[in-house]
C-alpha cells in the first residue's frame, strides 16, 4: 500500500483510527512508528501488531514482526513525523485547511503574542482558538496545557473541535521541541512571527545553532503567498529571513521598520505606545497608519511582543485599528508580571508583588530592567532554575539578578531528578559576590517567597520569578501542587 492510499482510506467514512502510542492500539488501527527525543516507535511495532494494529507506517524497510507480516500493511515513508501530521489532519477532515492558520516562535514572548492575537480576533467579533504553554482553547471548551506544542494528533483534534465552533482563526506557540520533530506537519500557516532567540534548551538542542536551525523550520516551510512577521532587533532574524520564501514584516520598537512603536509613558498601571505601519505609500494612508495603544502590560518587551501580534493580525487580514483595540482589550496574560492584588488596603499600600514566567536569563534582565525604573524603593527578587534542563543559564540568570535586583533570594524552581542543593550552587557560582548581604539562599521555595514579601517595606517592589502560571511544583518524578501566585496571597493575607 502506498502512503497517498492510506491518506485516502484515512479520509474515508469508515476511517481506521490513526496511533502513535503502542499501548493505546486496538483492532485495525495504523500505528505509526515515530523516533522521539527518547523512544523510538519503530521498536514498539511488533508490541502495536500484537494488538492489533492492521496498518504500520515506518521508516524502516527492515521489520521483525515475524508471524504477522502477512496479516498486516506496511507503508514505508521517509518521515513518520511528517505522515503523522498528513494522517492527523486526514482523519479529522483537514479542519486545518478551514482555518486561518496563525504561529509564534521564540524563546520568549510566545504566550503573549499567541494572548494578544486571540484578543484582537474576538475583539473583532471572531472565534479563534488558541494552542499554547498555558491553555488549549478551542472556541467551546478550555483545558490546561500539557505540552507548549502538543502532537499532530492532539492538534488536529483542537482544529476539528474549533470549526465545529465556527471558529475561523487558530493561534499556536510553536516550540522548538515540536518543530524539530515536525508536530505541525499538515499545517499551512498565513504568517508565523519570530520573537527572539536567547539561550535555552541546549540540553536538547546542544548548541545555539541547532536551537535556531529548529526555529527556522517554521519559516522555510511557508509558503510565498505567507507573511513571515520577524523581530527586526533580534540579531537572527536575518538568519531566518534569508530561509523564508514568505513575504517579510519586520517589526521593531523605537527603531524604523514596516510596524514600529514608540513608547509613550509607563508606569505600574501599564503602558501606552503609539503604533506605526509604514507600508503605506501615500500621505493620506500613512497618517492614517499610526494609533494609539495603551495596555496594562510593562515592558518594552511587552510592547515588542504587541507588535508581533500586530504583525500576525494584519497577515491575517485585520486592519490596524481593530488591531488597536484588540491589543488594547487585553487586561492581562496569566503569570506574565502578573500583579498579585489582595484587597486589603494595608497590603495594597505596601508594596507591589508580581509573578513571572522567566526562566532564563534574557526574560529575567527584560522583567527587572521593566522594573526598577519604576520601583520607588528596594525590587526583591526570588528565582531558582529548573532541574534536567539546560545548566549553563544557571550563572547567567544569577548575574543579572546580582546587577538588576536590591535584594536576591535563590530557591528551589522545579528540581525534577536533580538535587535542589545542586542546582543552587550552580546558580551561586554565577554571582560576582555571593557572600554579599543582599543575596540569600532559601531552598523551601513557600519560605523564599515568605521572606521576599515579609521583608519588603512600602514602595518595594517583589518579583517571583521562574514559574508564573504553573501551579504545581516537580520534586523527583512527582509533581505537587504548588502556586506562586496562592502562596503569595496567603502570605498578603497575614500581613492585615
Amino acid at each position: 500500500m502506498t502512503f497517498d492510499a492510506l491518506l485516502n482510506l484515512v479520509s474515508s467514512g469508515k476511517a481506521p483510527r490513526v496511533c502513535v502510542d503502542s499501548r493505546l492500539v486496538q483492532d485495525g488501527d495504523i500505528f505509526v512508528a515515530v523516533a522521539g527525543s527518547v523512544y523510538d516507535g519503530h521498536d514498539f511495532v511488533a508490541q502495536a501488531v500484537a494488538r492489533g494494529a492492521k496498518y504500520v507506517v515506518t521508516e524502516k524497510h527492515d521489520l521483525n514482526i515475524g508471524h504477522w507480516a502477512s496479516s498486516i500493511e506496511v507503508v514505508t515513508v521517509e518521515d513518520s513525523a511528517s505522515a503523522i501530521g498528513g494522517l492527523a489532519q486526514a482523519s479529522k477532515g483537514n479542519p486545518a485547511s478551514k482555518l486561518t492558520n496563525l504561529a509564534v516562535t521564540g524563546t520568549n514572548g510566545k504566550t503573549t503574542t499567541a494572548y494578544l492575537v486571540r484578543s484582537v480576533i474576538q475583539t473583532a467579533g471572531h472565534k479563534c482558538g488558541l494552542i499554547g504553554t498555558i491553555i488549549y482553547d478551542t472556541a467551546s471548551s478550555t483545558c490546561q496545557a500539557s505540552l507548549t506544542t502538543p502532537d499532530s494528533l492532539a492538534i488536529a483534534e483542537a482544529q476539528q473541535q474549533m470549526v465545529k465552533a465556527g471558529a475561523k482563526y487558530m493561534v499556536i506557540e510553536a516550540s522548538s521541541h515540536a518543530l524539530s520533530q515536525n508536530r505541525l506537519a499538515g499545517i499551512e500557516f498565513k504568517a508565523a512571527a519570530f520573537t527572539n532567540l536567547t539561550g535555552d534548551h541546549l540540553d536538547y538542542h546542544k548548541t545555539k545553532e541547532s536551537y535556531l536551525a529548529a526555529k527556522t523550520i517554521l519559516f522555510s516551510a511557508l509558503s510565498g503567498h505567507a507573511t513571515a512577521v520577524l523581530n527586526k532587533q533580534s540579531p537572527e532574524a536575518q538568519h531566518i529571513a534569508e530561509k523564508t520564501k514568505a513575504k517579510i514584516l519586520w517589526y521593531a520598537v523605537e527603531e524604523p521598520a514596516d510596524i514600529s512603536a514608540h513608547i509613550e509613558s509607563m508606569d505600574m498601571n501599564g503602558t501606552r505606545f503609539s503604533m506605526l505601519d509604514t507600508r503605506y505609500p501615500s500621505s493620506i494612508e500613512h497618517r492614517a497608519s499610526r494609533i494609539k495603544v495603551k495596555t496594562p502590560l510593562l515592558g518594552r518587551h511587552n510592547v515588542s511582543n504587541h507588535l508581533a501580534a500586530a504583525g500576525l493580525c494584519l497577515a491575517a487580514g485585520l486592519d490596524l485599528q481593530a488591531i488597536a483595540a484588540g491589543l488594547s482589550a487585553l487586561q492581562g496574560v496569566p503569570g506574565r508580571l502578573e500583579k498579585v492584588d489582595y484587597t486589603s488596603h494595608e497590603s495594597r499600600a505596601t508594596s507591589h508583588i508580581l509573578i513571572d514566567y522567566a526562566h532564563t536569563d534574557d526574560a529575567l534582565k527584560n522583567v527587572l530592567s521593566t522594573l526598577k525604573p519604576l520601583c520607588k524603593g528596594r525590587l526583591i527578587v526570588v528565582f531558582g532554575c529548573g532541574g534536567d534542563r539546560d545548566r549553563t543559564k544557571r550563572p547567567r540568570m544569577a548575574r543579572v539578578a546580582e546587577e538588576l535586583a536590591d535584594f536576591v533570594i535563590v530557591t528551589s524552581d522545579n528540581p525534577r531528578t536533580e538535587r535542589p542543593e545542586a542546582i543552587t550552587e550552580e546558580i551561586i557560582a554565577g554571582f560576582e559576590n555571593p557572600n554579599s548581604p543582599k543575596i540569600s539562599v532559601e531552598q523551601d521555595r513557600k519560605k523564599a517567597i515568605e521572606l521576599a514579601i515579609k521583608t519588603a517595606e512600602k514602595d518595594d517592589i517583589v518579583l517571583i520569578a521562574g514559574k508564573g502560571h504553573e501551579t504545581y511544583q516537580i520534586i523527583g518524578t512527582q509533581k505537587f501542587a504548588f502556586s506562586d501566585k496562592v502562596v503569595a496571597e496567603e502570605c498578603l493575607k497575614k500581613r492585615i
